[in-house]
């Protein structure tokens, strides 16, 4: 095989595994606010099919486990990809678009918690997970439960998660966190990728992965929960 051939057979190869990537998107983590009210986080990648690299922004109410008003930003950008993008310039793009909002929240990108559970690559998800925060030997155990329903073609699935706290000394606590009578369109299931204390040390925050399994590949998109575990 000549050098322009194997060159020719890289680029394709890499470009290819670039666009299957892209649809697991990237998950960020851009900070809390001084009192960890506040959250902000984002994803990014490049969009099967389309091609096209894109970006979302979420600012989320930690206390209240939702999004504050106008706190979503999302955008999709028309621009070819090149051999080797990971569509991380759409996130660039976007926060420079809104910086303004990052501000009035007082979102600090130094600010990021303390990361005590990651899915690592390649392992089995499990319906149920534990970890320790070794600051304090508080170990904490998370069930996820999980419902599909079909709507025609489609699956829709809900979840939710049951937290235990055990403290080193103190009595074991009990939360709840999600919906689970609300059922996301086109979502086949759903696995904890990650989980952060709050830098009070007050909350948890766990980021989960939506899945949506398709003919095509997988596509894979962030949310996450948050609980306040000391009250």
């Amino acid at each position: 095989m000549t050098k322009r051939r194997l060159l020719t057979v890289a680029l394709f190869l890499l470009l290819g595994g670039v666009l299957f990537a892209g649809d697991i998107a990237t998950f960020v983590n851009l900070g809390f606010s001084p009192d960890s009210r506040i959250l902000a986080f984002a994803q990014y990648g490049i969009e099967r099919g389309t091609s096209r690299p894109f970006a979302e922004i979420y600012i989320v109410d930690v206390h209240q486990n939702r999004f504050v008003s106008d706190g979503v930003r999302r955008m999709t950008f028309d621009v070819p990809v090149r051999a080797g993008q990971d569509g991380s310039g759409a996130l660039y793009r976007l926060l420079l678009e809104n910086a303004e909002l990052l501000r009035r929240h007082n979102i600090n990108p130094l600010s990021h918690g303390r990361l005590v559970y990651l899915l690592i690559n390649g392992e089995t998800p499990r319906s149920e997970i534990s970890f320790r925060d070794f600051s304090n030997s508080t170990r904490y155990t998370v069930g996820i439960t999980q419902r599909q329903r079909r709507v025609g073609t489609r699956t829709d699935a809900a979840f939710h998660l049951a937290v235990s706290k055990t403290p080193a000394t103190g009595t074991p606590q009990q939360f709840t966190v999600g919906l689970p009578d609300f059922f996301r369109e086109g979502v086949t299931s759903y696995q904890i990728g990650q989980a952060y204390v709050s830098p009070d040390e007050q909350s948890l925050v766990f980021v989960v992965e939506r899945i949506t399994d398709a003919p095509s590949g997988r596509t894979v998109r962030y949310m996450v929960e948050t609980v306040r575990v000391v009250q």
